[in-house]
């Protein structure tokens, strides 16, 4: 597949884009780093955390976990329950979205094990490390063999218009994994790192969420190498940190320590980032307590962040001049 009909897919003399959500919001993170080994790449780390959610699922259920229950879901399941009921997500089949990112990192694994040896042969090939055939044969198979891929309707060139946040998250296809799983196969740098993550995670990857400035990443990290992965380009895309420093926003000294911007997310984090991105789909579709109630639940997974405080002292002002406005409207019809 890869080597008789296909082409490796490297990134670095692609068109690159700056891939911005969340408009000028800076995401949360915090540092969590999984013990783990990879090189026999097993399968065991994604089965055990689905099969720890596999009862159903729901919101509230979710909210209510304690941080050490957050670590048994897995993101998949995580993300997808945060998108439920949104515009775009009315209709999420969670069994066969889950089934799909199984069968996405089946064919990962058949394809890194059948290409194995080639690495073996010529390591120089890759780099000098099985890190980067692995993210090599999985970026391949999910861009080749699955189609998946920025959408075309969000791509700009780094120079040009930020998308506004009305028009950016008005669907949750492009925000959320479920548009990624079904006949699209499109998303955003708010979706297609999550992918990346939840299938290299089933495969035992030790695969991380990371913030920059607007703009999310995966980084493999097993305590011995480290790799980021840009999600948003075509083929296997890697910068240092330095790069996302500066891009898609660059950043302050400050903003990184406070925001810890460039550190990898736990799940906590995670389930931050994802409820702050389900208050921009709520805010988007004019649905303003639902979207206050998300965005309290980000500053509460996250209260240091100063950036997601913002945000929330900007709902809360919506929400009250949204109530003040509907007071007026029934006084006028009352009169």
């Amino acid at each position: 597949m890869l080597i008789e009909r296909k082409q490796w897919i490297r990134g670095g003399s692609t068109t690159r884009f700056a891939l911005v959500f969340l408009g000028t919001t800076a995401l949360v993170i915090m540092a969590w780093v999984a013990a783990r080994g990879i090189r026999q790449g097993s399968a065991s780390h994604g089965r055990a955390a689905t099969s720890a959610t596999a009862s159903p699922m729901t919101f509230s259920r979710l909210l209510s976990m304690s941080t050490s229950e957050m670590k048994q879901v897995e993101i998949g399941v995580m993300n997808l329950v945060c998108a439920a009921d949104l515009a775009g997500s009315e209709v999420i089949d969670m069994p066969a979205a889950l089934a799909e990112l199984d069968r996405m990192a089946r064919q990962v694994k058949t394809e890194t094990e059948k290409h194995y040896r080639r690495f073996q042969i010529n390591p120089q090939e890759f780099n000098s490390s099985e890190t980067y055939f692995r993210l090599l044969c999985l970026v391949t198979v999910l861009q080749q063999d699955f189609g998946v891929g920025y959408s075309p309707d969000r791509a700009r060139p780094s120079d040009g218009a930020i998308e506004p946040n009305e028009t950016f998250f008005a669907d949750s296809r492009g925000i959320f994994l479920h548009g990624l799983l079904g006949a699209e196969r499109t998303g955003t740098c708010a979706s297609l790192p999550v992918l990346y993550v939840a299938v290299g995670r089933r495969l035992g990857y030790p695969l991380k969420l990371v913030a920059a400035k607007n703009h999310l990443f995966a980084r493999w990290d097993d305590g011995r190498e480290r790799l980021n992965i840009e999600a948003t380009t075509q083929g296997l895309t890697t910068f240092d940190d330095d790069y996302y420093r500066r891009w898609p926003f660059p950043m302050t000294p400050e903003e990184e320590r406070t925001e810890r911007y460039l550190t990898s997310l736990g799940p906590a984090e995670e389930l931050s980032v994802f409820l702050s991105l389900r208050a921009q789909c709520l805010l988007a579709a004019g649905r303003w307590d639902e979207a206050l109630f998300s965005q309290e639940q980000v500053c509460r997974l996250a209260p240091h962040s100063a950036s997601q405080r913002e945000i929330l002292h900007r709902v809360r002002s919506q929400v009250k001049q949204q109530t003040q406005k509907e007071q007026k409207n029934q006084t006028a019809m009352n009169l």
